[in-house]
């Protein structure tokens, strides 16, 4: 289930797949990379060793401690944000140049499972006269995301139609209106850790993470999954300290399968 990409005494990279949550928690009863990371590789310390989260269905990269001590210092080079992360994403629309998202994140206090962006470190104006779901004062976590465009990609004619072979000639015009179909493959740097930071960020921008149930809008969600079966966002390059010997590593993971067959019913621009 967990692919094992490199380890010694002092560490392992994993490459995690799509569907696995990586913490325990009591509102989670399914087996999580916590649980196996304790009963599997015998990791006993705390959160069986992981120092970083992937969202359930993002794929990818992930270290692990095996002592406490090396825990500690992951985690400061974490803090300290001389870790580089390096992730794949499709997202809607056609971006054409690079770019760096600055912009705070908060939890959404409207759906405290669901986070979203702001323009300053402030909370905007309350929603309603005695609306009191903002916290005063209320401050959110800075976040800062880097991307890079790769490539643009459509439908061609041929899987468009294939995809959407039950749509008559009026939503199809409309799918045509709303430009669905054009997307780009990015690169993003995330140099903080914000929970959600990459999907919400690209919402913020007006690019979503294509087949992300809960920043890309129901709508957009449903159409997407009739050809990606899941969000498209993978954790590809992973570079770090050694904790030990303080050589500096780099891990790379090739995009998966299910999104490689997401992206070829795409043509490049």
């Amino acid at each position: 289930m967990v692919k094992v990409i490199f380890q010694d005494d002092y560490l392992l990279v994993l490459d995690k797949p799509p569907g696995l949550v990586v913490t325990s928690s009591e509102t989670n009863y399914e087996k999580t990379l916590e649980d196996i990371l304790k009963s599997d590789f015998g990791i006993k310390i705390d959160r069986g060793g992981i120092v970083h989260r992937l969202d359930k269905d993002t794929s990818g990269l992930l270290v692990v401690a095996k002592t406490a001590e090396v825990l500690e210092k992951l985690q400061a080079q974490f803090k300290e944000r001389t870790v580089k992360k390096e992730y794949l994403t499709l997202v809607h629309g056609w971006v054409e140049k690079a770019g760096k998202i600055d912009a705070p994140i908060l939890r959404n206090p409207g759906n405290r499972e669901k986070f979203i962006a702001l323009a300053s470190q402030t909370c905007p104006p309350l929603l309603h006269s005695g609306d009191s779901r903002w916290a005063s004062p209320c401050k959110a976590r800075d976040a800062v995301t880097e991307y890079e465009p790769t490539n643009n990609f459509k439908f061609s004619i041929l899987n468009f139609q294939s995809i959407f072979n039950d749509f008559n000639k009026i939503q199809m015009k409309k799918l045509e209106r709303q430009h669905y179909g054009e997307f780009t493959l990015l690169k993003c740097f995330p140099h903080t850790g914000r929970t959600h930071q990459i999907r919400v960020h690209l919402k913020y921008i007006g690019n979503s993470v294509v087949a992300d149930e809960k920043y890309g809008g129901r709508n957009t969600y449903r159409l997407d999954k009739r050809w990606c079966p899941r969000q498209f966002l993978h954790a590809a390059k992973l570079e770090f300290s050694h904790p030990v010997t303080g050589k500096r590593l780099i891990f790379e993971s090739p995009l998966p399968v299910d999104l490689q067959q997401a992206l070829g019913y795409l043509e490049k621009i």
